[in-house]
Protein backbone atom coordinates (compact mmCIF):
# COMPACT_ATOMS: atom_id res chain seq x y z
CA UNK A 1 0.00 0.00 0.00
CA UNK A 2 1.91 2.98 -1.31
CA UNK A 3 0.75 6.44 -2.27
CA UNK A 4 3.32 6.41 -5.07
CA UNK A 5 1.62 3.52 -6.88
CA UNK A 6 -1.98 3.92 -5.72
CA UNK A 7 -2.21 7.70 -5.88
CA UNK A 8 0.23 8.48 -8.72
CA UNK A 9 -2.26 10.85 -10.32
CA UNK A 10 -3.54 12.57 -7.09
CA UNK A 11 -0.83 15.14 -6.60
CA UNK A 12 -3.23 18.03 -5.90
CA UNK A 13 -5.38 16.03 -3.49
CA UNK A 14 -2.31 14.87 -1.56
CA UNK A 15 -1.18 18.46 -1.29
CA UNK A 16 -4.55 19.46 0.21
CA UNK A 17 -4.60 16.45 2.55
CA UNK A 18 -1.15 17.10 3.99
CA UNK A 19 -2.04 20.75 4.58
CA UNK A 20 -5.15 19.61 6.43
CA UNK A 21 -2.95 17.35 8.59
CA UNK A 22 -0.77 20.29 9.59
CA UNK A 23 -3.90 22.28 10.40
CA UNK A 24 -5.01 19.46 12.73
CA UNK A 25 -1.67 19.64 14.58
CA UNK A 26 -1.96 23.40 14.97
CA UNK A 27 -5.51 23.00 16.24
CA UNK A 28 -4.30 20.50 18.85
CA UNK A 29 -1.50 22.87 19.88
CA UNK A 30 -4.08 25.61 20.39
CA UNK A 31 -6.21 23.22 22.45
CA UNK A 32 -3.30 22.35 24.75
CA UNK A 33 -2.37 26.03 25.12
CA UNK A 34 -5.89 26.86 26.26
CA UNK A 35 -5.78 23.91 28.69
CA UNK A 36 -2.53 25.22 30.21
CA UNK A 37 -4.07 28.69 30.57
CA UNK A 38 -7.05 27.14 32.37
CA UNK A 39 -4.72 25.23 34.70
CA UNK A 40 -2.73 28.38 35.50
CA UNK A 41 -5.91 30.36 36.12
CA UNK A 42 -7.35 27.57 38.29
CA UNK A 43 -4.14 27.30 40.30
CA UNK A 44 -4.07 31.07 40.79
CA UNK A 45 -7.67 31.10 41.98
CA UNK A 46 -6.97 28.22 44.39
CA UNK A 47 -3.93 30.03 45.80
CA UNK A 48 -5.91 33.26 46.19
CA UNK A 49 -8.69 31.33 47.89
CA UNK A 50 -6.21 29.71 50.29
CA UNK A 51 -4.55 33.06 50.97
CA UNK A 52 -7.91 34.77 51.54
CA UNK A 53 -8.83 32.44 54.39
CA UNK A 54 -5.37 32.27 55.97
CA UNK A 55 -5.35 33.84 59.47
CA UNK A 56 -3.95 37.34 59.62
CA UNK A 57 -0.77 37.64 61.66
CA UNK A 58 -0.96 39.27 65.08
CA UNK A 59 -4.74 39.27 65.03
CA UNK A 60 -7.47 37.74 67.13
CA UNK A 61 -8.21 35.41 64.24
CA UNK A 62 -4.73 33.89 64.55
CA UNK A 63 -5.41 33.03 68.19
CA UNK A 64 -8.48 31.03 67.15
CA UNK A 65 -6.27 28.56 65.31
CA UNK A 66 -5.22 26.89 68.55
CA UNK A 67 -8.41 24.80 68.30
CA UNK A 68 -8.05 21.47 66.50
CA UNK A 69 -10.95 22.24 64.15
CA UNK A 70 -9.30 25.51 63.10
CA UNK A 71 -5.91 23.77 62.80
CA UNK A 72 -7.59 21.24 60.53
CA UNK A 73 -9.01 24.03 58.41
CA UNK A 74 -5.56 25.67 58.24
CA UNK A 75 -4.06 22.33 57.16
CA UNK A 76 -6.77 22.12 54.49
CA UNK A 77 -5.81 25.58 53.23
CA UNK A 78 -2.14 24.55 53.08
CA UNK A 79 -3.00 21.34 51.25
CA UNK A 80 -5.11 23.34 48.79
CA UNK A 81 -2.09 25.52 48.17
CA UNK A 82 -0.04 22.39 47.34
CA UNK A 83 -2.97 21.15 45.27
CA UNK A 84 -2.83 24.38 43.26
CA UNK A 85 0.89 23.80 42.77
CA UNK A 86 0.18 20.50 41.05
CA UNK A 87 -2.06 22.25 38.54
CA UNK A 88 0.82 24.62 37.85
CA UNK A 89 3.01 21.56 37.27
CA UNK A 90 0.42 20.24 34.79
CA UNK A 91 0.49 23.55 32.92
CA UNK A 92 4.29 23.69 32.89
CA UNK A 93 4.74 20.09 31.71
CA UNK A 94 2.13 20.44 28.97
CA UNK A 95 3.77 23.65 27.79
CA UNK A 96 7.24 22.15 27.52
CA UNK A 97 6.43 18.54 26.59
CA UNK A 98 3.56 19.14 24.18
CA UNK A 99 3.11 22.74 23.06
CA UNK A 100 6.77 23.64 22.56
CA UNK A 101 7.79 20.29 21.05
CA UNK A 102 4.76 20.08 18.77
CA UNK A 103 5.23 23.66 17.58
CA UNK A 104 8.83 22.86 16.64
CA UNK A 105 7.70 19.67 14.90
CA UNK A 106 5.06 21.56 12.88
CA UNK A 107 7.68 24.00 11.64
CA UNK A 108 9.92 21.14 10.53
CA UNK A 109 6.94 19.41 8.93
CA UNK A 110 6.03 22.47 6.94
CA UNK A 111 9.57 22.75 5.59
CA UNK A 112 9.70 19.07 4.68
CA UNK A 113 6.28 19.19 3.01
CA UNK A 114 7.30 22.24 1.02
CA UNK A 115 10.46 20.49 -0.17
CA UNK A 116 8.62 17.31 -1.25
CA UNK A 117 5.93 19.11 -3.19
CA UNK A 118 8.54 21.36 -4.77
CA UNK A 119 10.29 18.24 -6.07
CA UNK A 120 6.95 16.88 -7.27
CA UNK A 121 6.11 20.05 -9.17
CA UNK A 122 9.57 20.12 -10.65
CA UNK A 123 9.17 16.55 -11.93
CA UNK A 124 5.73 17.38 -13.34
CA UNK A 125 7.07 20.45 -15.09
CA UNK A 126 9.89 18.40 -16.64
CA UNK A 127 7.57 15.70 -17.97
CA UNK A 128 5.22 18.34 -19.29
CA UNK A 129 8.12 20.02 -21.08
CA UNK A 130 9.13 16.67 -22.61
CA UNK A 131 5.54 16.09 -23.68
CA UNK A 132 5.47 19.49 -25.40
CA UNK A 133 8.71 18.68 -27.23
CA UNK A 134 7.25 15.38 -28.38
CA UNK A 135 4.09 17.09 -29.60
CA UNK A 136 6.12 19.70 -31.48
CA UNK A 137 8.28 17.01 -33.13
CA UNK A 138 5.18 15.06 -34.02
CA UNK A 139 3.50 18.07 -35.65
CA UNK A 140 6.68 18.89 -37.56
CA UNK A 141 6.97 15.32 -38.82
CA UNK A 142 3.32 15.40 -39.87
CA UNK A 143 3.78 18.70 -41.69
CA UNK A 144 6.91 17.50 -43.46
CA UNK A 145 5.15 14.33 -44.58
CA UNK A 146 2.29 16.33 -46.02
CA UNK A 147 4.71 18.65 -47.78
CA UNK A 148 6.59 15.67 -49.20
CA UNK A 149 3.31 14.15 -50.50
CA UNK A 150 2.32 17.43 -52.17
CA UNK A 151 5.79 17.75 -53.71
CA UNK A 152 5.61 14.16 -55.00
CA UNK A 153 2.17 14.72 -56.49
CA UNK A 154 3.36 17.93 -58.13
CA UNK A 155 6.38 16.14 -59.62
CA UNK A 156 4.23 13.37 -60.98
CA UNK A 157 1.85 15.89 -62.50
CA UNK A 158 4.68 17.81 -64.12
CA UNK A 159 6.28 14.63 -65.39
CA UNK A 160 3.01 13.51 -67.05
CA UNK A 161 2.43 16.84 -68.72
CA UNK A 162 3.94 16.84 -72.27
CA UNK A 163 3.79 20.59 -72.45
CA UNK A 164 6.19 21.04 -69.49
CA UNK A 165 9.81 21.44 -70.27
CA UNK A 166 12.32 18.95 -69.09
CA UNK A 167 13.94 21.55 -66.84
CA UNK A 168 10.70 22.16 -64.99
CA UNK A 169 10.21 18.46 -64.53
CA UNK A 170 13.72 18.12 -63.14
CA UNK A 171 13.13 21.01 -60.77
CA UNK A 172 9.90 19.44 -59.48
CA UNK A 173 11.68 16.10 -59.03
CA UNK A 174 14.44 17.73 -56.97
CA UNK A 175 11.89 19.59 -54.86
CA UNK A 176 10.09 16.32 -54.14
CA UNK A 177 13.32 14.67 -53.12
CA UNK A 178 14.09 17.54 -50.71
CA UNK A 179 10.66 17.28 -49.15
CA UNK A 180 11.03 13.54 -48.76
CA UNK A 181 14.40 14.05 -47.10
CA UNK A 182 12.90 16.58 -44.68
CA UNK A 183 10.08 14.15 -43.88
CA UNK A 184 12.62 11.41 -43.21
CA UNK A 185 14.60 13.74 -40.91
CA UNK A 186 11.43 14.75 -39.04
CA UNK A 187 10.49 11.12 -38.73
CA UNK A 188 13.86 10.24 -37.26
CA UNK A 189 13.69 13.20 -34.85
CA UNK A 190 10.15 12.35 -33.83
CA UNK A 191 11.09 8.75 -33.25
CA UNK A 192 14.05 9.75 -31.12
CA UNK A 193 12.07 12.23 -29.03
CA UNK A 194 9.26 9.71 -28.63
CA UNK A 195 11.62 7.09 -27.31
CA UNK A 196 13.17 9.60 -24.94
CA UNK A 197 9.76 10.78 -23.72
CA UNK A 198 8.57 7.24 -23.11
CA UNK A 199 11.66 6.56 -21.05
CA UNK A 200 11.24 9.75 -19.06
CA UNK A 201 7.54 9.10 -18.60
CA UNK A 202 8.23 5.63 -17.24
CA UNK A 203 10.89 7.11 -14.97
CA UNK A 204 8.48 9.81 -13.86
CA UNK A 205 5.48 7.63 -13.02
CA UNK A 206 7.32 4.58 -11.80
CA UNK A 207 10.32 6.04 -10.00
CA UNK A 208 10.32 9.79 -9.30
CA UNK A 209 6.66 10.34 -8.37
CA UNK A 210 6.46 7.14 -6.28
CA UNK A 211 9.59 8.17 -4.38
CA UNK A 212 8.26 11.66 -3.74
CA UNK A 213 4.82 10.41 -2.77
CA UNK A 214 6.41 7.78 -0.52
CA UNK A 215 8.30 10.49 1.33
CA UNK A 216 5.09 12.49 1.66
CA UNK A 217 3.34 9.39 2.98
CA UNK A 218 6.08 8.82 5.56
CA UNK A 219 5.91 12.45 6.57
CA UNK A 220 2.14 12.20 7.04
CA UNK A 221 2.48 9.00 9.04
CA UNK A 222 5.07 10.64 11.29
CA UNK A 223 2.63 13.47 11.86
CA UNK A 224 -0.08 11.01 12.88
CA UNK A 225 2.27 9.11 15.18
CA UNK A 226 3.48 12.33 16.77
CA UNK A 227 -0.08 13.48 17.37
CA UNK A 228 -0.83 10.17 19.09
CA UNK A 229 2.29 10.47 21.25
CA UNK A 230 1.27 13.99 22.30
CA UNK A 231 -2.16 12.72 23.28
CA UNK A 232 -0.51 10.05 25.42
CA UNK A 233 1.76 12.67 26.98
CA UNK A 234 -1.31 14.79 27.63
CA UNK A 235 -2.81 11.96 29.68
CA UNK A 236 0.52 11.07 31.30
CA UNK A 237 1.09 14.63 32.54
CA UNK A 238 -2.21 14.43 34.40
CA UNK A 239 -1.44 10.93 35.65
CA UNK A 240 1.94 11.97 37.07
CA UNK A 241 0.41 14.44 39.53
CA UNK A 242 -2.40 12.14 40.64
CA UNK A 243 -0.28 10.55 43.45
CA UNK A 244 0.67 13.98 44.80
CA UNK A 245 -2.90 15.24 44.52
CA UNK A 246 -3.92 12.06 46.33
CA UNK A 247 -1.45 12.92 49.10
CA UNK A 248 -2.96 16.40 49.34
CA UNK A 249 -6.42 14.90 49.69
CA UNK A 250 -5.07 12.38 52.20
CA UNK A 251 -3.60 15.30 54.14
CA UNK A 252 -7.00 16.99 54.22
CA UNK A 253 -8.60 13.74 55.39
CA UNK A 254 -5.91 13.28 58.06
CA UNK A 255 -6.40 16.86 59.23
CA UNK A 256 -10.14 16.27 59.49
CA UNK A 257 -9.56 13.09 61.49
CA UNK A 258 -7.23 14.97 63.86
CA UNK A 259 -10.09 17.14 65.12
CA UNK A 260 -10.56 16.46 68.83
CA UNK A 261 -13.75 17.89 70.26
CA UNK A 262 -12.68 17.14 73.82
CA UNK A 263 -9.41 18.98 73.39
CA UNK A 264 -11.23 21.96 71.88
CA UNK A 265 -13.60 21.98 74.84
CA UNK A 266 -10.62 21.99 77.20
CA UNK A 267 -9.08 24.88 75.28
CA UNK A 268 -12.31 26.84 75.73
CA UNK A 269 -12.02 26.26 79.48
CA UNK A 270 -8.40 27.42 79.47
CA UNK A 271 -9.26 30.48 77.38
CA UNK A 272 -12.20 31.74 79.45
CA UNK A 273 -11.77 30.26 82.93
CA UNK A 274 -11.88 33.14 85.43
CA UNK A 275 -10.79 31.34 88.58
CA UNK A 276 -13.86 32.51 90.49
CA UNK A 277 -15.97 30.10 92.53
CA UNK A 278 -19.73 29.73 91.99
CA UNK A 279 -21.91 31.60 94.54
CA UNK A 280 -23.44 29.85 97.51
CA UNK A 281 -27.08 29.50 98.45
CA UNK A 282 -29.24 32.59 98.73
CA UNK A 283 -30.47 33.38 102.25
CA UNK A 284 -34.18 33.72 102.84
CA UNK A 285 -35.32 37.31 103.28
CA UNK A 286 -38.37 37.63 105.48
CA UNK A 287 -40.40 40.58 104.30
CA UNK A 288 -43.15 39.98 106.88
CA UNK A 289 -41.12 41.53 109.71
CA UNK A 290 -42.05 45.17 110.40
CA UNK A 291 -38.45 46.23 110.43
CA UNK A 292 -35.95 47.74 108.08
CA UNK A 293 -34.71 44.87 106.02
CA UNK A 294 -31.10 44.55 105.17
CA UNK A 295 -29.72 43.64 101.85
CA UNK A 296 -28.72 40.00 101.57
CA UNK A 297 -25.11 39.40 100.82
CA UNK A 298 -26.04 36.44 98.66
CA UNK A 299 -28.59 38.44 96.70
CA UNK A 300 -25.89 40.93 95.76
CA UNK A 301 -23.59 38.08 94.88
CA UNK A 302 -26.30 36.48 92.83
CA UNK A 303 -26.92 39.68 90.91
CA UNK A 304 -23.25 39.78 90.12
CA UNK A 305 -23.06 36.26 88.81
CA UNK A 306 -26.45 35.97 87.11
CA UNK A 307 -26.47 39.52 85.86
CA UNK A 308 -30.23 39.67 86.54
CA UNK A 309 -32.28 41.78 88.95
CA UNK A 310 -35.74 43.15 89.29
CA UNK A 311 -35.93 46.54 87.55
CA UNK A 312 -36.51 49.41 89.92
CA UNK A 313 -38.30 52.71 89.24
CA UNK A 314 -36.00 55.39 87.91
CA UNK A 315 -33.26 52.94 86.92
CA UNK A 316 -31.67 53.30 83.50
CA UNK A 317 -30.61 49.67 83.40
CA UNK A 318 -32.13 47.75 80.51
CA UNK A 319 -32.19 43.98 80.27
CA UNK A 320 -29.46 42.99 82.72
CA UNK A 321 -28.95 45.13 85.82
CA UNK A 322 -25.24 45.12 86.54
CA UNK A 323 -23.96 46.13 90.01
CA UNK A 324 -23.43 49.83 90.62
CA UNK A 325 -19.97 51.22 90.04
CA UNK A 326 -18.34 53.93 92.11
CA UNK A 327 -17.12 56.80 90.03
CA UNK A 328 -13.60 56.44 91.39
CA UNK A 329 -13.38 52.66 90.92
CA UNK A 330 -11.95 50.80 87.92
CA UNK A 331 -13.80 49.89 84.76
CA UNK A 332 -11.02 48.38 82.65
CA UNK A 333 -11.46 46.90 79.24
CA UNK A 334 -9.88 43.59 78.33
CA UNK A 335 -6.83 44.23 76.17
CA UNK A 336 -6.62 47.86 77.28
CA UNK A 337 -5.90 47.31 80.98
CA UNK A 338 -2.89 47.94 83.16
CA UNK A 339 0.52 46.44 82.63
CA UNK A 340 0.07 43.76 85.28
CA UNK A 341 -3.26 42.61 83.75
CA UNK A 342 -4.98 43.16 87.09
CA UNK A 343 -8.18 43.95 85.23
CA UNK A 344 -8.47 40.26 84.28
CA UNK A 345 -9.87 37.39 86.31
CA UNK A 346 -7.21 35.49 88.32
CA UNK A 347 -6.81 32.54 85.96
CA UNK A 348 -6.69 34.71 82.84
CA UNK A 349 -4.31 37.11 84.56
CA UNK A 350 -1.99 34.22 85.46
CA UNK A 351 -1.95 33.01 81.86
CA UNK A 352 -1.23 36.48 80.50
CA UNK A 353 1.58 37.04 82.99
CA UNK A 354 3.10 33.63 82.24
CA UNK A 355 2.95 34.40 78.53
CA UNK A 356 4.65 37.75 79.09
CA UNK A 357 7.38 36.14 81.21
CA UNK A 358 8.03 33.55 78.49
CA UNK A 359 8.27 36.27 75.84
CA UNK A 360 10.73 38.27 77.94
CA UNK A 361 12.87 35.18 78.59
CA UNK A 362 13.00 34.52 74.85
CA UNK A 363 14.08 38.11 74.23
CA UNK A 364 16.74 37.79 76.92
CA UNK A 365 18.05 34.58 75.34
CA UNK A 366 18.16 36.26 71.94
CA UNK A 367 20.17 39.16 73.36
CA UNK A 368 22.53 36.69 75.08
CA UNK A 369 23.11 34.85 71.81
CA UNK A 370 23.95 38.14 70.09
CA UNK A 371 26.29 39.06 72.94
CA UNK A 372 28.08 35.69 72.72
CA UNK A 373 28.47 36.06 68.96
CA UNK A 374 29.89 39.58 69.31
CA UNK A 375 32.22 38.41 72.10
CA UNK A 376 33.61 35.70 69.85
CA UNK A 377 33.99 38.24 67.04
CA UNK A 378 35.85 40.57 69.40
CA UNK A 379 38.21 37.74 70.41
CA UNK A 380 38.91 37.04 66.74
CA UNK A 381 39.64 40.74 66.13
CA UNK A 382 41.98 40.82 69.12
CA UNK A 383 43.92 37.77 67.87
CA UNK A 384 43.83 38.94 64.24
CA UNK A 385 43.77 42.78 64.15
CA UNK A 386 43.88 42.76 60.36
CA UNK A 387 40.37 41.30 60.29
CA UNK A 388 38.79 44.23 62.17
CA UNK A 389 38.88 46.67 65.05
CA UNK A 390 37.98 45.05 68.38
CA UNK A 391 36.98 48.43 69.84
CA UNK A 392 34.22 48.77 67.25
CA UNK A 393 32.34 45.93 68.95
CA UNK A 394 32.41 47.43 72.45
CA UNK A 395 29.58 49.91 71.78
CA UNK A 396 27.30 47.15 70.55
CA UNK A 397 28.22 44.93 73.51
CA UNK A 398 27.42 47.75 75.94
CA UNK A 399 24.09 48.34 74.19
CA UNK A 400 23.25 44.63 74.40
CA UNK A 401 24.16 44.64 78.11
CA UNK A 402 21.79 47.54 78.75
CA UNK A 403 19.03 45.83 76.82
CA UNK A 404 19.53 42.60 78.76
CA UNK A 405 19.42 44.46 82.08
CA UNK A 406 16.18 46.18 81.10
CA UNK A 407 14.67 42.89 80.00
CA UNK A 408 15.77 41.17 83.24
CA UNK A 409 14.18 43.91 85.35
CA UNK A 410 11.03 43.67 83.29
CA UNK A 411 11.00 39.89 83.65
CA UNK A 412 11.53 40.13 87.42
CA UNK A 413 8.63 42.54 87.67
CA UNK A 414 6.28 40.21 85.80
CA UNK A 415 7.58 37.18 87.70
CA UNK A 416 6.73 38.98 90.93
CA UNK A 417 3.19 39.61 89.73
CA UNK A 418 2.95 36.02 88.57
CA UNK A 419 4.06 34.70 91.97
CA UNK A 420 1.55 37.04 93.60
CA UNK A 421 -1.29 35.71 91.42
CA UNK A 422 -0.30 32.06 91.82
CA UNK A 423 -0.28 32.55 95.62
CA UNK A 424 -3.87 33.80 95.46
CA UNK A 425 -5.42 30.79 93.82
CA UNK A 426 -5.90 28.34 96.73
CA UNK A 427 -8.43 25.53 96.79
CA UNK A 428 -11.56 27.08 98.22
CA UNK A 429 -13.72 25.51 100.89
CA UNK A 430 -17.49 25.57 100.91
CA UNK A 431 -17.44 28.46 103.37
CA UNK A 432 -15.16 30.57 101.18
CA UNK A 433 -17.26 29.69 98.18
CA UNK A 434 -20.30 31.01 100.02
CA UNK A 435 -18.46 34.22 100.73
CA UNK A 436 -17.05 34.69 97.18
CA UNK A 437 -18.57 37.76 95.59
CA UNK A 438 -19.86 39.19 98.94
CA UNK A 439 -18.52 41.85 101.28
CA UNK A 440 -17.88 41.32 104.98
CA UNK A 441 -19.64 44.31 106.48
CA UNK A 442 -17.72 44.05 109.75
CA UNK A 443 -14.13 43.53 108.60
CA UNK A 444 -13.80 44.83 105.01
CA UNK A 445 -14.00 48.24 103.38
CA UNK A 446 -15.37 49.21 99.97
CA UNK A 447 -12.74 47.28 98.00
CA UNK A 448 -12.56 43.47 98.30
CA UNK A 449 -10.53 40.68 96.75
CA UNK A 450 -10.11 40.75 92.93
CA UNK A 451 -11.55 37.27 92.68
CA UNK A 452 -14.55 38.34 94.78
CA UNK A 453 -15.58 41.82 93.76
CA UNK A 454 -14.60 42.10 90.07
CA UNK A 455 -17.55 41.62 87.75
CA UNK A 456 -17.69 40.96 84.04
CA UNK A 457 -19.85 43.60 82.42
CA UNK A 458 -21.65 43.13 79.10
CA UNK A 459 -18.84 44.83 77.15
CA UNK A 460 -16.12 42.57 78.60
CA UNK A 461 -14.80 44.92 81.36
CA UNK A 462 -14.41 43.96 85.00
CA UNK A 463 -15.78 46.29 87.69
CA UNK A 464 -16.16 46.21 91.42
CA UNK A 465 -19.28 46.03 93.58
CA UNK A 466 -20.44 48.35 96.27
CA UNK A 467 -20.57 47.22 99.88
CA UNK A 468 -23.79 46.44 101.64
CA UNK A 469 -23.62 49.76 103.41
CA UNK A 470 -23.37 51.58 100.12
CA UNK A 471 -26.20 49.53 98.70
CA UNK A 472 -28.48 50.58 101.50
CA UNK A 473 -27.51 54.24 101.24
CA UNK A 474 -27.90 54.54 97.50
CA UNK A 475 -31.20 56.11 96.43
CA UNK A 476 -32.82 54.89 93.25
CA UNK A 477 -31.65 57.76 91.02
CA UNK A 478 -29.49 58.30 87.97
CA UNK A 479 -26.59 55.83 87.65
CA UNK A 480 -23.85 58.45 87.60
CA UNK A 481 -25.18 60.35 90.62
CA UNK A 482 -25.26 57.49 93.12
CA UNK A 483 -22.23 58.43 95.19
CA UNK A 484 -21.91 62.18 94.61
CA UNK A 485 -22.61 62.98 98.27
CA UNK A 486 -20.26 60.34 99.67
CA UNK A 487 -17.98 61.48 102.47
CA UNK A 488 -14.24 61.57 101.56
CA UNK A 489 -12.18 58.75 103.04
CA UNK A 490 -9.59 59.60 105.69
CA UNK A 491 -5.86 59.40 105.06
CA UNK A 492 -4.29 56.21 106.45
CA UNK A 493 -0.72 56.73 105.33
CA UNK A 494 1.60 57.94 102.59
CA UNK A 495 3.27 56.31 99.57
CA UNK A 496 6.11 56.93 97.16
CA UNK A 497 5.76 56.17 93.43
CA UNK A 498 8.42 53.68 92.34
CA UNK A 499 7.49 53.93 88.67
CA UNK A 500 5.59 56.30 86.44
CA UNK A 501 1.99 55.15 85.86
CA UNK A 502 -0.35 56.58 83.21
CA UNK A 503 -3.90 56.31 84.54
CA UNK A 504 -5.87 56.17 81.32
CA UNK A 505 -8.88 54.18 82.55
CA UNK A 506 -11.79 55.37 84.63
CA UNK A 507 -11.00 55.37 88.35
CA UNK A 508 -7.22 55.41 87.95
CA UNK A 509 -4.83 58.30 88.61
CA UNK A 510 -1.52 59.11 86.93
CA UNK A 511 1.65 59.32 89.04
CA UNK A 512 5.28 60.07 88.29
CA UNK A 513 8.32 58.27 89.64
CA UNK A 514 9.39 59.58 93.08
CA UNK A 515 6.13 61.46 93.73
CA UNK A 516 4.77 61.37 97.33
CA UNK A 517 1.02 60.89 97.77
CA UNK A 518 -1.54 60.03 100.48
CA UNK A 519 -3.01 56.56 100.92
CA UNK A 520 -6.74 56.49 101.65
CA UNK A 521 -7.43 52.80 101.01
CA UNK A 522 -4.93 49.94 101.08
CA UNK A 523 -4.72 46.96 98.77
CA UNK A 524 -7.45 44.45 99.63
CA UNK A 525 -6.04 41.69 97.48
CA UNK A 526 -6.98 42.96 94.00
CA UNK A 527 -3.56 44.52 93.29
CA UNK A 528 -4.74 48.17 93.50
CA UNK A 529 -4.18 50.87 96.15
CA UNK A 530 -6.38 53.95 96.43
CA UNK A 531 -4.41 57.20 96.78
CA UNK A 532 -5.07 60.94 96.89
CA UNK A 533 -3.00 63.83 95.55
CA UNK A 534 -5.26 66.62 96.78
CA UNK A 535 -8.88 67.10 97.69
CA UNK A 536 -10.00 66.82 94.07
CA UNK A 537 -7.56 64.22 92.66
CA UNK A 538 -7.76 60.64 93.89
CA UNK A 539 -7.85 57.24 92.25
CA UNK A 540 -6.26 53.81 92.03
CA UNK A 541 -2.72 52.80 91.10
CA UNK A 542 -1.15 49.30 90.91
CA UNK A 543 0.17 48.36 94.35
CA UNK A 544 3.45 47.18 92.82
CA UNK A 545 4.07 50.70 91.47
CA UNK A 546 4.20 52.35 94.90
CA UNK A 547 5.92 51.91 98.27
CA UNK A 548 3.28 52.34 100.97
CA UNK A 549 3.94 53.69 104.50
CA UNK A 550 0.85 53.23 106.66
CA UNK A 551 0.37 55.13 109.91
CA UNK A 552 1.41 53.15 112.98
CA UNK A 553 -2.07 53.32 114.44
CA UNK A 554 -3.59 52.01 111.21
CA UNK A 555 -4.90 48.48 111.58
CA UNK A 556 -2.82 45.85 109.82
CA UNK A 557 -0.21 48.37 108.75
CA UNK A 558 2.36 46.90 106.32
CA UNK A 559 4.61 47.97 103.48
CA UNK A 560 4.11 46.96 99.81
CA UNK A 561 7.05 47.07 97.48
Amino acid sequence: MSWGTELWDQFDNLEKHTQWGIDVLEKYIKFVKERTEIEISYAKQLRNLSKKYQPKKNSKEEEEYKYTSCKSFLATLNEMNDYAGQHEVISENMTFQITAELTRFVQELKQERKSHFHDGRKAQQYIETSWKQLEASKRRFERDCKEADRAQQYFEKMDADINVTKADVEKARQQAQIRHQMADDSKAEYSSILQKFNHEQREHYHTQIPNIFQKIQEMEERRIVRLGECMKTYAEVDRQVIPIIGKCLDGITKAAESIDQKKDSQLVIEAFKSGFEPPGDIDFEDFTQPMKRTVSESSLSNSRWDGKSEPRPGSKSKGKLWPFIKKNKLSLKLGGGPEDFSNLPPEQRRKKLQQKVDELNKDIQKEMDQRDALTKMKDVYIKNPQMGDAASVDHKLAELGQNMEKLRLEAQKFEGWLAEVEGRLPVRTEQTRRQSGMYDTQNTSAVNNCAQDRESSPDGSYTEEPSQESEMKVPVTEFDDEFDDEEPLPTIGTCKALYTFEGQNEGTISVTEGEMLYVIEEDKGDGWTRIRRNEEEEGYVPTSYVEVYLDKNAKGAMTYI
